[in-house]
């Protein structure tokens, strides 16, 4: 396999297609796990880990020219004796998609592993009548503690000559991730959701507030580098900097004037407020808890009065 393509073709990934891809292939290792099988993969019956399962679906996009922007992706059904795609599905998800995203194209396909096998070139092959160079998506889904770049790699397809004959091979092609405020948004979202390490409520509101004293600090100490910049100019130890000055006085007057006496009563007023919301609340409850105490305490002298009055007649 070659180390890098040499169509020069600049790729733009979307976060989209990632969390797409992800969240395929951790809901079929969790449809296909067996009951009795460990946390981390490996058979209680047998020593040996279980491989993780493929999965496979196809990207899609546009391009303009030179660049090529992956937006979004589909799954496929992947046939693993005869190691080729349902075409007939393949077509409708390709007819359906063409409905919503009517700009986007078939651009290529994705799989996980951790690196290009040679029956991926059969698929890779089968989609050249759709598009006559597809792009293949791979994405190792094994974690990888020390690495810190994504673990996404996109291939292309050149044709090489090897042993005097020619023959379609991979080559890696770099990418850039493209995002837009959508994606911003739902991506740091889903990141502070839930702790990667699935911690309870109390972990995450532990990180949480731990972010929260982290920001302070940090605003705290630029504070304190701008008030001693200002006291050396003041005493002439530094040359003094109008715009500077003007920066840090438009800065100061968008400061909301907390410590005047309307402020105090202002609080004061929606403090007292909320807790007398707070109080009837609890008072509406305690009346209704009392209402149904009352009414169950009358049906049940009711019953037993009515079972002593017959009782009397007899």
């Amino acid at each position: 396999m070659a180390s890098s393509s040499s169509s020069g073709l600049t790729f733009k990934l979307h976060p989209l297609v990632i969390v797409n891809i992800s969240d395929h292939f951790t809901r079929i290792k969790s449809q296909s796990a067996p009951p009795h099988s460990a946390p981390n993969g490996v058979d209680a019956a047998s020593p040996q880990p279980t491989p993780p399962p493929r999965v496979f679906g196809c990207v899609i996009g546009v391009q303009r020219g030179r660049t090529v922007e992956i937006f979004n992706s589909f799954e496929l059904l992947y046939d693993s004796s005869t190691h080729s795609l349902d075409r007939a599905f393949l077509e409708k998800k390709q007819e359906l998609y063409k409905k919503v995203f009517p700009h986007f194209y078939v651009l290529g396909w994705y799989s996980t592993g951790s690196d290009a096998q040679e029956s991926d070139m059969i698929i890779h092959k089968a989609l050249m009548d759709i598009n006559e160079n597809p792009v293949y998506v791979l994405i190792n889904p094994s974690i990888n503690p020390a690495q810190k770049d994504l673990p996404v790699t996109i291939f292309e397809s050149e044709l090489h000559v090897i042993d005097s004959i020619p023959q379609l091979i991979f080559v890696r092609s770099s990418y850039t991730i493209e995002t837009v405020e959508a994606e911003r948004i739902s991506v740091d979202h889903v990141a502070h959701l839930k702790p990667s390490d699935g911690g309870s409520a109390a972990t995450q509101l532990a990180a949480h507030l731990t972010g929260i004293h982290s920001a302070i600090k940090m605003l705290n100490s630029r504070i304190r580098v701008l008030h001693h910049y200002l006291l050396a100019m003041q005493k002439g130890e530094i040359p003094s900097e109008n715009s500077l000055l003007r920066q840090v006085s438009s800065l100061l007057r968008r400061l909301p004037a907390i410590e005047s006496e309307k402020f105090q009563d202002d609080f004061l007023m929606e403090y007292n407020d909320t807790l007398l919301i707070t109080y009837l609340a609890m008072f509406t409850n305690c009346s209704s808890t009392m209402n149904e105490l009352v009414d169950k305490f009358n049906t049940a002298y009711d019953r037993h009065s009515r079972r002593g009055g017959r009782a009397a007649f007899i």
